[in-house]
Formats: C-alpha cells, sequence, structure tokens
C-alpha cells in the first residue's frame, strides 16, 4: 500500500494497491522531490473516468513501469473533483503543450509545480519512452527544460481571458453606484450566435462528441422569455426530445450520461455524473408544461436522483462509473438473447419499440443501447417490459458509485429539486434537498463560513472550496427559501471577501489558497456554468429575495467585467449571459394585497408561459421585516395561471407573517381569489 490508503477521495484510494509510491498533493510531496533533486510526475484523473482506469491497468499497475517512476519521481496523484484548482492550473499547460486536453492528464514539473511537459493518456510501451526521455533530458536539458516551464506558464497566461475595465468603478469610501442596464442587443447577438452553432437535426450544439450543454440552452431559454423568438424555444425543445429518446437517456431507470459519442445521442459514454443530472432535471422540469415527454423524463430523473444518487449522510454521491468489471457500458446494454431471456415472446415487440435492429446492433460484440424513438401505443405493455427489463439489469453487476459529496454538484442538486418540488409539489424532493443542505451545513461549512470542497462519509476533506462551491451552494440555499437565506447570504459575503479580483469579477480560488503557478479565473462554462457565471447568479438571486440592490449591483459588475470574452464567445460563455438576462428581468413586479403585505414575484404568472421559478416572497410591511419564500407550481400548458388552487401551493419555510399573525398560505389564497 502505498500514501493514497489513507486518503479522502475513492479515485486515489482505486489506486492505494499501486506498485508506484503515489504521493498526494502536499507540500511534504514537493519538498520530498527538491530534496532529491527529480522531476514530479503527476497524474490528474476522477474515479469514472474509463481512459483512467485504462492507463492503471496498462501502467501504474505494472511493477517495470512502477520501478522506473519510482527511481526517478516522486509521483502525485490529483483527484480533479476534489482538486479543481490543480485540474484548471495544468489542464491550461496541457492545453497550452499539446493544443488539447482530457483526463487521465499527465504532468511532469519541477519541484515547485512547474510544468515542463504534459500529455493525457499513454500506452504502456509510449510511457515507459516518455519516461526515459523525461528522466534524460532532466540530467542533460535542465536550462532548456526551466526555459519551456517559464514558456508554458506565460501561454497559460496569455491564454487566459481578457477582462474589461468596469466602468462603474465602486470607491473605498462609500456605496457603489447603481449599475446601468444591461445592453439587450448584446445578448440579441449572442443568442444568435449560440443558435448558428446549433445542429438542427439532432438537436444540441456541433458534432460528436456532443453534450448535453445545460447552459447554453438556459440561455436560450431567458432569450426566449424576453424576446418571445421562437425559434430559440424551439431549439430546446428539440434537444431535450432528442435527448429523451436517445441513448444517452437511461430508458429503463431514467437519468442522464455524461455525454454521446456520436451526433444523434444514440451511444453514450455510460459515466452518469451527479451535476449533469441535477441540471439536466432543472431544464426538463422548466419545460415540463410543454410536452408530457418532458414531465415524464422530469419525473423520472428525480426520482433517479433521489433513489440512486442520495448517501447514507443525506448527500448526493458523485457520479457512476462507465465501466463495470472493466468492460464499458457492461451494466446497460441489451443482445437479442438477453432481451428474450428477460421478456419471452415479447422480446421482438421490446426491440421495435427500443430500437432494436437485430441484424443492425449499435454498440459493440452485438449489443444494443436502448432508445425509444416514439411513444409505444400499448403503453401498459411498455411499462411492463421496461419494469421486467429493469428487474432483469439490476441482476447484473453494477458501477461502482463514487460516494464523494462535491458541494458544488450539491448545491445545484438542491437547486434543481427545489425547482422541480415548487412545479410539481413532490415534497420528497423538497425533503431531500433539505436534507443535502443539512449535511452541507453541519459537514462542509465551518464554524467561521468557510466552505470545504467534499465530504466522504460524513467527513470533511481538506480541500478548501473554490468559487463554484460557494456559488452553487449558495444558489441551493436560497432556493430553499428560509432560514436558508441568512446562511446563503453568509457564503455571498465569503465570496465578496475571498474571490473577487475588486474590478467586478473573480478568481477561482480565495486569495488566502495555496498559492500555484497560476491563479485561476476563467468565465467560460463547462458542463455547467462558470464559477464566475454562478456567482453572478447567486448574487441576482439574493437580490430577488432580498431586495438589497447591493448584490444586483455586484451581478452587474461580475457581466461588465467579462463582456469582451461574452461578446467573443458567447456559446461557451452562455451561464454570464444568462445572468445578463436575469439582470434585464430584475425589475419586480408587485402586487400589493393589504397595508402591511406585499407580494412580490420573480415574474407575474401570466406575463409569459415560460418562468424562471414563480419564486415569491411575502414581506411583513412593518418594522419587524419577516419574510417567506413560496415556490408556485407552474401549470400544465393551456391552463390559466389562476386555475391553480391555492391547495397547491408548496411553501418553502413559510411562517406566521404580517399585523395580524396570517399564515403566508392564506395571504397567498387572497392573492389568487
Amino acid at each position: 500500500m502505498n500514501e493514497l490508503a489513507g486518503a479522502l477521495s475513492p479515485y486515489l484510494r482505486q489506486h492505494a494497491a499501486n506498485p508506484v509510491a503515489w504521493r498526494q498533493w502536499s507540500a511534504a510531496a514537493l519538498a520530498e522531490a527538491a530534496e532529491r533533486d527529480v522531476p514530479l510526475l503527476i497524474s490528474i484523473g476522477y474515479s469514472t473516468c474509463h481512459w483512467c482506469h485504462v492507463m492503471a491497468h496498462e501502467s501504474f499497475e505494472d511493477k517495470t513501469v512502477a520501478d522506473a517512476i519510482n527511481s526517478r519521481f516522486v509521483a502525485v496523484k490529483v483527484d480533479r473533483e476534489e482538486r479543481p484548482d490543480l485540474d484548471a492550473v495544468y489542464m491550461q499547460a496541457t492545453m497550452a503543450i499539446t493544443g488539447q486536453g482530457g483526463w487521465p492528464m499527465t504532468v511532469f514539473a519541477f519541484p515547485d509545480g512547474t510544468p515542463f511537459f504534459a500529455g493525457t493518456y499513454f500506452p504502456k510501451s509510449h510511457f515507459l519512452r516518455l519516461l526515459d526521455a523525461v528522466h534524460t533530458a532532466w540530467g542533460t536539458q535542465r536550462e532548456e527544460l526551466a526555459h519551456q516551464g517559464a514558456a508554458i506558464v506565460e501561454a497559460s497566461a496569455r491564454s487566459g481571458p481578457a477582462f474589461a475595465d468596469v466602468t462603474v468603478a465602486c470607491p473605498l469610501d462609500g456605496p457603489c453606484p447603481p449599475a446601468p442596464p444591461v445592453r439587450t442587443e448584446s445578448l440579441d447577438a449572442a443568442a444568435a450566435t449560440t443558435l448558428a452553432s446549433a445542429d438542427r437535426v439532432n438537436g444540441g450544439f456541433g458534432a460528436a462528441p456532443k453534450f448535453p450543454s445545460v447552459p447554453a440552452l438556459r440561455f436560450l431559454c431567458d432569450a426566449y422569455v424576453r424576446t418571445g423568438d421562437a425559434a430559440l424555444l424551439d431549439h430546446v425543445k428539440l434537444t431535450a426530445k432528442r435527448m429523451a429518446r436517445g441513448g444517452i437517456y437511461d430508458q429503463l431507470e431514467g437519468g442522464f450520461a455524461r455525454y454521446s459519442v456520436d451526433e444523434a445521442w444514440t451511444v453514450p459514454h455510460f459515466e452518469k455524473m451527479l451535476y449533469d443530472n441535477a441540471e439536466l432535471l432543472w431544464l426538463y422540469a422548466r419545460l415540463s408544461g410543454e410536452d408530457e415527454l418532458f414531465a415524464r423524463v422530469a419525473d423520472e430523473t428525480a426520482a433517479f436522483l433521489l433513489e440512486r444518487f442520495t448517501t447514507e449522510e443525506g448527500g448526493f454521491a458523485a457520479a457512476f462509473d462507465a465501466d463495470t468489471d472493466g468492460v464499458e457500458g457492461l451494466t446497460y446494454v441489451w443482445t437479442m438473447a438477453e432481451l428474450e431471456s428477460a421478456l419471452g415472446e415479447d422480446a421482438a415487440w421490446a426491440a421495435g419499440v427500443f430500437g432494436i435492429e437485430p441484424a443492425n446492433p449499435n454498440f459493440e460484440h452485438g449489443a444494443n443501447v436502448l432508445e425509444l424513438p416514439r411513444d409505444p401505443e400499448d403503453g401498459a405493455r411498455w411499462a411492463a417490459a421496461r419494469h421486467r427489463l429493469l428487474a432483469a439489469r439490476r441482476r447484473r453487476a453494477q458501477p461502482g458509485r463514487d460516494d464523494k459529496v462535491v458541494a458544488a454538484w450539491n448545491g445545484l442538486t438542491i437547486a434543481a429539486l427545489a425547482e422541480y418540488a415548487s412545479r410539481t409539489g413532490h415534497r420528497d424532493s423538497l425533503l431531500a434537498a433539505e436534507r443535502a443542505a443539512e449535511l452541507l451545513q453541519r459537514v462542509h461549512i465551518a464554524s467561521d463560513g468557510r466552505l470545504a470542497r467534499a465530504s466522504l462519509g460524513g467527513v470533511a476533506s481538506d480541500a478548501p472550496g473554490i468559487l463554484e462551491d460557494y456559488a452553487a451552494v449558495a444558489l441551493g440555499f436560497l432556493r430553499l427559501g428560509g432560514a436558508w437565506t441568512a446562511r446563503a447570504q453568509g457564503l455571498i459575503e465569503q465570496i465578496r471577501e475571498h474571490f473577487t479580483d475588486f474590478e467586478g469579477g473573480f478568481y477561482d480560488t480565495a486569495a488566502d489558497a495555496e498559492a500555484l503557478v497560476t491563479r485561476p479565473a476563467d468565465v467560460h462554462d463547462g458542463p455547467t456554468a462558470s464559477g464566475w457565471a454562478l456567482a453572478a447568479a447567486a448574487m441576482l438571486e439574493a437580490f430577488q429575495v432580498t431586495g438589497d440592490e447591493t448584490y444586483k449591483d455586484d451581478a452587474w459588475r461580475a457581466v461588465a467585467r467579462a463582456e469582451p470574452v461574452m461578446a467573443s464567445n458567447p456559446r461557451f460563455t452562455a451561464g454570464l449571459h444568462a445572468a445578463a438576462e436575469a439582470l434585464v428581468r430584475a425589475q419586480r413586479t408587485e402586487l400589493s394585497t393589504g397595508r402591511n403585505f406585499l407580494l412580490q414575484l420573480d415574474y407575474w404568472m401570466c406575463c409569459s408561459r415560460w418562468q424562471k421559478s414563480h419564486s415569491a416572497l411575502l414581506r411583513d410591511g412593518g418594522d419587524r421585516g419577516d419574510f417567506a419564500n413560496v415556490a408556485i407550481p407552474r401549470p400544465r400548458a393551456g391552463s390559466h395561471p389562476r386555475a391553480v388552487p391555492a391547495g397547491a401551493l408548496l411553501l418553502h419555510g413559510a411562517r406566521a407573517v404580517g399585523s395580524r399573525g396570517l399564515t403566508a398560505r392564506k395571504k397567498l389564497r387572497a392573492a389568487w381569489a
């Protein structure tokens, strides 16, 4: 066993029995490299990564490779999900060297962490030659490697975003002036550019491999609300429909895989990530009034999150592996013989329903990924076949689950479940969101308000939270409302104190975090919105809930600071464009229902069939300033908003408010009368 046996990360523990003398990233590991005068070999991956497993089996479990590493390098293993700051720094370096990135990431660096060579997956024979070459260069060309390392760091810095000078500066001795309005012309141009990259046949954007790209879809949703441009909503619906009917969606159990290897969403890369399913639950919940297919997928995805992702401590696990027993997708695919064994005489009918052509299987070794090209006419027969197939599948070996609780991803899941509950009245989803929030408050948030990135088994990691953690958890807390609002405000204050660049923008790491070769600051989205965009969104949500204008002004400065990058690359800064859309909407609709009572809505329900959240704030007009947050379920398509019965309202921490002590529910009944 090496040092990783005592690690919190399940990914690091996977390598504990390797003959490689792995170290965790630490000052001691870097000091050892300096003392031995050898380079660092930094390997970065995550527990559900297929090619990480392949390289581990080929190289890191091999004694010949291990001997070559141990004698010439200090080997450091990093879980990118636990240390996204290290991942960001070295991914930028890898991109600067090779022009592409991915995992596993393989980096050679000086003892101070300065990288001088990097790549991704290497087959064993290539990797052995690379180890020899780096060892030789370290002994004979050290000066050249130093120049190369300096050039890589400089190139990484140059490749970072070019930010704007924010024209509305804040004085040191007073409040910031009000932010000017957002230019809707730039949002129109960004939506048009994003739509121009759309796949009008299969949905989504670009060619294979194809990712859900929820931040871009969210932006198109918000742009549609503002403009009424049906083409924007049509593409979101096309994408949602194609994904829901494709193999990227688990047609038996619900839930989405990380991406599709083809442009038609047929064959997934089978790992299932928490953040994807949280984001897609939000999307399908928002679309649920447009099509019964979307409502069904929202219901099934919520159930999948609650049944399969929930940990014993009440949080949500990070991911399910792509591999089962070392074989990608083994749990999920079906041969005709397996269908016949599970379904008997219904197998041929089910094959037609699930898009299977026996003579032309869509996966490897004669197996098939299940799709649903159209809803079957015999719904009861289909439901019975699904039940039997799922029961048979559960008797198979199952993929591993990474039980690590990641703060940011749990924050997104809390927000998505609260959104889903607000539209459906599904109490179990709301309770699950609250349990996850309680775990984050109890385990991840320290007495000084600082946030840990991850936990396992109720024990917090030493890895500090980054910007996306603070912002996403704040968003989740705000969606829960009630007492969670003050806790969210505390997290936003931590962002203001530790992550700001003092010109309106943010760094991804705190000012007092470990100093790396560069301090990352990025506005580009990944599978989720950037930490920068999430911070702006959290501040806007805080403004909507509290009415504190400083939150809105800070969000405007964050958007304005990133404007040059947003203009040059709108699709991959869609999270900030969505925040800009929210800024445009920031004027709140108010309905007076009495001298001491104000009902404030993000949008009044009659304004549009499409709404962001229908979150309402009930405020006592007196001196006490009591609040109660209420989420109003969105009616199904075609129904009038006032047809929603008052009894369907779902209260988030509502309590008696107002001068006469009336309950929030009674006041809402009066408002809807």
